[in-house]
């Protein structure tokens, strides 16, 4: 059996090992007090493209952030390398709380929700009046994703040379939407981008629309310097375009007057994960008459007391049936 003296070298003491092996053996993590603040501006495969001070920082996730993962839009805190010189990698060891989320699931039975970008102020909503049709439920749940993010919502109308907006307009009249109508020629001339620029100055915007709509073709008219491949065309038989984006990208509009962030062209929206109770957040007229309904009154069955409450004129019915068409929208097919 093996003796210790009085002085025996650090060197020679066995230690037990960390059996699972990814685990630290010790609840004390490092503060990183040193740690800058940054913005998560892209992720690729585990590499987050962050803006540090003016520079662009390539980083990856810190371990003991665990399964928390950093989107764009996120202000997070960043230790290591941060020259932003090619073949450095920092790390990213915090992330700030959020003040919005824009989340979706892949549809509505999917338990598992992504997050799509953090931190915007609004969604703007791109859609085509014509090539591709435009999708009314689509749009419905965008809008729900965005009550329930906490953005708020613009509607960007384009080609309208082709299809005149009054009928699409007329369903969300009633929701006090913001909303911006453009031409092909416009889209594509740039003069698109000086109707909407005057909504998003000052602001960070995420932009979101089914492929061949011209997201991204306003995108680069925006933010010009930072041109990006559009889509090709649109498929004559199923009317969607193909995609071009394929993951989120945060890009400054000139003169540090805001910043618009291009997502993926979406086929579906799912909204398991939404809770109602915020959707009617949105509608701002008629919380105080939910103040008789049944407990976790889903505002969209017999019982509920709005449709006493607006019968006595409290107000507009369009409104109430304007809420409850999106609160009805998961039992819905986008495309109908």
């Amino acid at each position: 059996m093996r003796r210790y003296g009085k002085h025996t070298d650090e060197d020679d003491i066995r230690s037990r090992p960390n059996r699972k092996g990814n685990r630290p053996r010790t609840n004390i993590r490092p503060k990183h007090e040193e740690a800058v603040e940054g913005m998560v501006l892209t992720v690729d495969r585990g590499r987050l493209t962050c803006l540090v001070d003016g520079r662009v920082v390539m980083a990856m996730k810190a371990r003991e952030l665990g399964r928390k993962a950093a989107v764009v839009g996120d202000r997070v805190a960043i230790v290591g390398d941060l020259s932003g010189e090619k073949d450095t990698l920092a790390r990213i060891v915090r992330i700030a709380p959020r003040t919005s989320v824009l989340r979706r699931t892949a549809d509505d039975d999917d338990p598992y929700e992504r997050v799509v970008v953090a931190n915007a102020d609004q969604l703007a909503i791109v859609t085509a009046l014509a090539d591709p049709e435009p999708r009314p439920r689509l749009i419905d749940r965008c809008l729900v994703a965005a009550f329930d993010g906490g953005l708020t919502p613009l509607l960007v109308l384009t080609k309208s040379d082709l299809a005149q907006p009054d009928k699409l307009l007329e369903l969300y009249g009633h929701l006090d939407i913001p909303y911006v109508v453009t031409s092909r020629e416009e889209l594509e001339g740039g003069g698109a981008a000086d109707v909407v620029r005057e909504h998003l100055d000052g602001k960070i915007t995420a932009f979101v629309g089914h492929s061949g709509v011209g997201k991204t073709t306003l995108v680069n008219t925006l933010v010009p310097e930072e041109q990006r491949r559009v889509t090709g065309h649109v498929n004559a038989v199923t009317g969607r375009g193909r995609h071009t984006t394929t993951s989120a990208l945060a890009l400054p509009l000139a003169g540090d007057a805001g910043w618009v962030i291009d997502t993926p062209g979406v086929r579906s929206f799912g909204l398991h994960h939404v809770d109602p109770s915020r959707v009617i957040l949105a509608f701002p007229d008629l919380v105080p008459g939910t103040e008789g309904c049944p407990r976790a009154c889903s505002h969209d069955e017999p019982d509920c007391a709005l449709d006493e409450w607006v019968a006595e004129g409290h107000a507009d019915p369009a409104r109430l049936y304007s809420l409850r068409r999106l609160l009805s929208t998961r039992e819905r097919t986008e495309g109908d």
